[in-house]
């Protein structure tokens, strides 16, 4: 398998994110996403009243006496650092309960789109949550560097820009991961086809994370995330 360097163009991208939007309210798709929007009120909520009691405390804590002079400058760039991680933390664990969820969501969009009839391409969960800890742990150990960064006075300037990028990077990563898990591809083979298409998953990426740092919008922004990316596998697929 292989994608189409059409896949590169941001506008075609983007305009999948907002297609899957548009379809969350399809009665067909409906059973498979109410159990994940659940888990996504649960688990923001938790991210808003932890951020909301202790962020402040912790970016507070990380900025130097000697530099407290400069906290006007330096705490908006903790903040927005340290939101972009928490989100982003909360975002990728958000996506592990629901996985199970999401791929069979995938494959239903996907036998929509083409008239098929659903054939569930339901993984064995084992599977399932291996390739999530895979993609965890790829993204961990490219996301600690960033963290460091992040602390580090004068240079943490860029750190909110970096942040930004990975994250789309990363939603890329985890959205497409589930049309292709569904076709059997791995993890690795996974990474080599959206490098090939990285401007336009990239534009992709950038769009979900945006979504998901609104508030209300980032309830719904994950599943509509797969059916988009789902539309825009089968868009640029090359057999």
């Amino acid at each position: 398998m292989q994608f189409n360097k059409k896949g590169n163009n941001p506008v075609l991208a983007v305009s999948f994110l907002f297609k899957g939007l548009n379809l969350l309210s399809s009665p067909e798709l409906r059973k498979f996403i109410i159990i994940p929007m659940l888990i996504n009120v649960v688990l923001y909520s938790a991210a808003l009243t932890l951020g909301y009691f202790y962020i402040s405390d912790l970016i507070d804590q990380f900025i130097p006496s000697w530099l407290s002079w400069l906290s006007w400058i330096l705490w908006p760039l903790f903040f927005i650092s340290f939101f972009i991680a928490g989100f982003f933390t909360f975002t990728l664990l958000a996506n592990i309960l629901a996985a199970p969820f999401y791929g069979k969501l995938s494959a239903k969009t996907l036998a929509m789109v083409k008239g098929q009839a659903f054939a569930s391409a339901e993984q064995p969960l084992a599977k399932v949550l291996v390739g999530e800890a895979k993609r965890m742990g790829y993204l961990a150990t490219r996301a600690l560097p960033l963290l460091i960064l992040s602390i580090i006075p004068g240079i943490n300037v860029i750190a909110p820009f970096l942040w930004a990028l990975f994250g789309a990077w990363g939603m890329a990563l985890e959205y497409l991961a589930y049309p292709l898990e569904n076709e059997g591809v791995l993890f690795s083979e996974q990474k080599e086809l959206v490098k090939s298409v990285r401007l336009g998953a990239l534009s992709f990426g950038g769009l979900a994370v945006l979504g998901l740092t609104i508030p209300l919008l980032n309830i719904i922004i994950a599943p509509a995330a797969v059916i988009g990316a789902t539309l825009y596998f089968n868009e640029i697929r090359q057999d």
